[in-house]
């Protein structure tokens, strides 16, 4: 009975610890926008990642081949209403392409062609100080920048953190 109690009071506190660096963080950091990647996933396919997740959870409580059948069938599913979505949507992408050739409107008919071509190109975030410290956020990499630009040395090392790429390394 006292270690039930002593559970509930350790579960408890730690639910309010949880509860306080969640606000804190939140207060200081802000909360950020949920950035959407893929335009083709909408609120019928959230409801599908919710299907496929409440079978994972069901097959983990309880493991019988029922339950696996269930999960693969569910997961195959999920994995069919997303490659026909995606499709769709580059259909209809195409489609909006072929209608700008058409009519020769080549300034969207070029930006949908490079929009389409680019596909996912990482960012570098993050630049180091004078010292070699990482600076990751927007105001500390503005104020570097401008303290990079007003110095006249030309000797100053790069200050990226992440690796650029040059058009001479494929050579």
């Amino acid at each position: 009975m006292e270690n039930s109690d002593n559970d509930e009071d350790v579960n408890r506190s730690w639910e309010n610890i949880k509860d306080n660096i969640q606000t804190s963080a939140q207060e200081s950091l802000g909360l950020d926008e949920f950035k959407q990647n893929k335009p083709w996933f909408d609120e019928e396919c959230l409801g599908f990642l919710d299907q496929r997740k409440q079978a994972k959870i069901q097959w983990i409580q309880d493991p019988s081949q029922s339950n696996v059948d269930t999960l693969n069938k569910v997961r195959r599913e999920v994995s069919r209403h997303f490659r026909n979505k995606k499709e769709a949507y580059l259909r209809a992408k195409i489609e909006k392409l072929e209608t700008n050739n058409k009519i020769q409107n080549i300034r969207d008919l070029y930006r949908g062609i490079i929009d389409f071509m680019k596909g996912y190109q990482p960012r570098c975030n993050i630049v180091k100080d004078e010292k070699g410290d990482l600076v990751a956020d927007s105001h500390g990499i503005v104020a570097r920048w401008r303290n990079y630009e007003g110095r006249t040395e030309s000797h100053e090392q790069p200050f990226f953190a992440c690796k650029l790429g040059t058009a001479d390394e494929g050579e």
